[in-house]
């Protein structure tokens, strides 16, 4: 499959409504929590078990991604949006027939292993391509977006309640909404499929495609720089600070309160975790495009200093005040998903858009690492507090003093980061001659 190169008078803005087709879908995934008490209900799961399908999605995110990002960048979006949909959709449908036939290890391995490859690979689709066509403002287009994968939870979650409440929340009730999702969202990401469209690649007084301009790096050279995992701990701080209260903010805010004149309700708390995901989603686009104008790397001082402050400000005094403890951590959730949108622009500074996709994709190990540390911290010290006979705010102080520490070490790599030294360029001749040989191929 070619990638699919614009005809003359393409308007570029037509390729972020293709991208957001694609993440909405797949940001499903932060809406999953929806299905774990049916699922435990109908199969007898405990709760480890029935998160296991997202937690398995989100690691095959971060390794789809790695290995699959060159891929990406040299078959073109199209062919990767495809993949995504194949694999996303066939996850749904695989989870359908196990909740059918209550085999419960067909839902793991259909929604976590088989549908994490197409989150992997649906999320860094679009990104390469939208640098390209937006050069003069990378941040603002991966941001709307990346958005989008953010503000995916905020429709399935309602849709996906509303199913299980006309359907039932049986296993048969549980498969014919995971039969819905996979059909309804494979109708949905086609549109980005047929939508999607490649600059056209202007040509030098020789008539040859003309050669990239600035700083290239390849992937392959990429992962050897400093720069690089410098970038891999900011961005795995930046997550795992993030994740770390997103995960457990219903409870959270719960347990903060319960021993106060006004405790939280479990609908309040409901709400606040909605709050969240609107924060999560406004960050993406609102900080990303914000750092089109102060830098990259000011905006992650922003994200990694004033998130440790927020922090802070919650340990100290976030039990006696609800405005100041919502506030906090709503600033903190959109810087959460601000560094997501904006990390894709800060690699397209440092090495370039020769393979920023690929580089990309290896970049979002970050993510998995991430995935698996910020929940453990808070639950496991959470859970060792609770038996020690702490209640209340305390349980989650030292997690706090934990992430204001990681926050700190993402704020020294982040002002480590230099520009790539020349033996990592590619010249625009190896540029050429790699191009060349994927013509032959």
């Amino acid at each position: 499959m070619s990638p699919p190169v614009a005809p003359p008078g393409w308007s570029r803005w037509l390729v972020p409504p293709a991208a957001l087709s694609v993440h909405l879908s797949i940001g499903q995934a932060y809406a999953w929590s929806v299905f774990k008490p049916p699922l435990e209900s109908a199969l007898g799961l405990s709760g480890t078990q029935s998160a296991l399908p997202f937690q398995l999605g989100i690691v095959m995110l971060g390794l789809s991604a790695a290995f699959g990002g060159t891929l990406v960048e040299k078959r073109g979006p199209r062919w990767a949006m495809t993949v995504a949909l194949i694999c996303f959709s066939s996850g749904f449908l695989l989870s359908a027939l196990g909740a059918a036939t209550e085999q419960y290890w067909l839902i793991v391995f259909g929604y976590g292993f088989v549908g994490g490859v197409g989150l992997g690979i649906g999320y860094i689709s679009p990104v390469s391509t939208l640098i390209k066509w937006f050069p003069d403002r990378p941040g603002m287009a991966t941001g709307i977006a990346i958005m989008g994968f953010g503000g995916g939870a905020l429709i399935a979650s309602p849709w996906s309640a509303q199913m299980l409440e006309s359907f039932g929340t049986d296993s048969s009730g549980i498969a014919l909404a995971f039969l819905v999702h996979g059909l309804s969202y494979a109708v949905f990401m086609l549109l980005g499929v047929l939508l999607v469209r490649v600059p056209r690649v202007p040509e030098s007084a020789d008539g040859k495609p003309a050669a990239l301009t600035g700083v290239q790096v390849s992937a392959r050279s990429a992962v050897r720089t400093p720069q690089f995992w410098c970038l891999w701990l900011v961005l795995c701080m930046n997550v795992t600070a993030g994740i770390g209260i997103l995960e457990k903010a219903a409870p959270m805010i719960t347990d903060f309160f319960a021993d106060t004149s006004a405790p939280v309700s479990a609908t309040a708390a409901a709400g606040f975790v909605a709050l969240l995901s609107a924060a999560n989603m406004a960050g993406r686009i609102g900080w990303s495009s914000t750092s089109d104008l102060i830098g990259r790397k000011n905006i992650y001082r922003v994200y990694l200093g004033v998130g440790a402050v927020m922090y802070a400000l919650i340990a100290l005094f976030g039990d006696s005040s609800k405005p100041l403890f919502v506030l906090a951590a709503l600033v903190i959730l959109s810087f959460y998903g601000g560094g997501f949108a904006t990390v894709p622009a800060y690699l397209k500074d440092l090495f370039g858009t020769y393979q920023v996709g690929a580089i990309h994709g290896r970049l979002l190990t970050a993510w998995s690492t991430a995935g698996v540390l910020g929940p453990l911290i808070v639950n496991w010290i959470a859970d060792r507090q609770e038996e020690a006979g702490r209640h209340g705010s305390a349980l989650y102080g030292l997690s706090f003093v934990i992430m204001i520490g990681l926050l700190v070490v993402g704020f020294v790599a982040n002002e480590l980061v230099r520009p790539v030294h020349e033996r990592h360029h590619v010249t625009a001749e190896e540029i050429e001659e790699a191009a060349h040989v994927a013509r032959q191929q």
